[in-house]
């Protein structure tokens, strides 16, 4: 049996979860076991994690008994919602007072929320400059977890609120890579003028929230901002011309256009760009690279993460 203190990782399949996983079994003379969460424990992901070492337990989100159980006499846990696999912040409400609930129940030590910010503190359901979605959010992705927050903090759960940063990974996974123009000319969208993008990788965001775990209650009750670098648009677009080895121009367009592109979820990145852009010093000052390459020696810059990955990025 082992002596070590299990760490509880949901979304462990997943870009946040995975990558915390596979840093946790990567240490092994650390503190920390992996209970690995996941939906499908037959999945190629999960086998991998448990050849590993981890321990895989199925557990679905909406399911309060599956995901007590899954903390049961864990140390700590990490938890992250998916909100592009449904589009429903209410639905990311209802998960996250699941897990709070839960967390509480088990008596955890350390819990790590996987959140971002509640963007109508900056900006107001009726600030005529953003569109209000469904009815109550400026953008829905972001303020449903900024809003669940107050479930870990009204629970007393230890919690570290982990802020995270646009995923590099995006540009292979989620169609925002670079793509041919009208002339050929291959063209990176990115509607935030010359404002600064906090990016990561996303297996630094588990290695990240690994650093978080390893400094024990350090962090506590804390909001921690993660990101790899700060770059504009035009910044990106330059390292993916040297990366590709091919021209890359930055497109900028209004984030009223970028909402009107009718792919699902167009209209709530739409208003997340623009929320980036016009509070961009706020944004930008919560993410701290410094600190986050304290918590993660290993953080990698958007050029390394693209010397790894720019052949993974479709370009059509």
């Amino acid at each position: 049996m082992t002596t070590k203190k299990i760490i509880t990782v949901f979304g462990a399949t997943g870009a946040q979860g995975g990558g915390l996983a596979r840093s946790i079994l990567a240490d092994r003379d650390g503190p920390f076991a992996v209970r690995a969460v996941t939906r499908d424990t037959n999945s190629a992901a999960a086998r991998a994690l448990a050849t590993g070492g981890a321990e895989l337990v199925t557990a679905d989100l909406g399911d309060a008994a599956a995901v007590a159980r899954a903390l049961e006499g864990a140390y700590g846990a990490y938890f992250v919602t998916f909100f592009w696999a449904h589009f429903s912040p209410e639905r990311e409400l209802a998960e996250a007072h699941t897990m709070a609930q839960a967390a509480r129940a088990a008596g955890l030590q350390h819990a790590v929320w996987s959140t971002l910010e509640d963007t109508r503190r900056w900006m107001s359901l009726d600030d005529p400059r953003m569109p209000t979605l469904m009815g109550r959010y400026k953008v829905p992705h972001f303020d449903a977890k900024g809003e669940a927050d107050r479930y870990f903090r009204d629970a007393g759960v230890p919690t570290t609120f982990l802020l995270t940063s646009f995923y590099w990974d995006n540009l292979i996974h989620f169609g925002s890579g670079p793509k041919p123009g009208a002339d050929g000319t291959l063209e990176f969208v990115l509607p935030m003028g010359s404002a600064k993008l906090p990016g990561i990788a996303a297996e630094d965001i588990g290695r990240c929230a690994h650093g978080v775990f390893r400094r024990g209650t350090e962090f506590v009750g804390q909001t921690v901002g993660i990101a790899g670098e700060h770059l504009s648009g035009a910044e990106m677009a330059a390292a993916l011309a040297h990366a590709l080895g091919r021209e890359v121009r930055h497109l900028d367009v209004p984030p009223e256009v970028y909402r009107g592109f009718g792919f699902p979820g167009a209209d709530d990145l739409g208003n997340m760009f623009q929320f980036k852009r016009d509070f961009n010093a706020d944004f930008c000052a919560a993410r701290s690279v410094e600190r986050s390459r304290a918590l993660n020696p290993r953080l990698q810059s958007f050029a390394q993460w693209l010397e790894a990955n720019a052949a993974r990025i479709p370009l059509s």
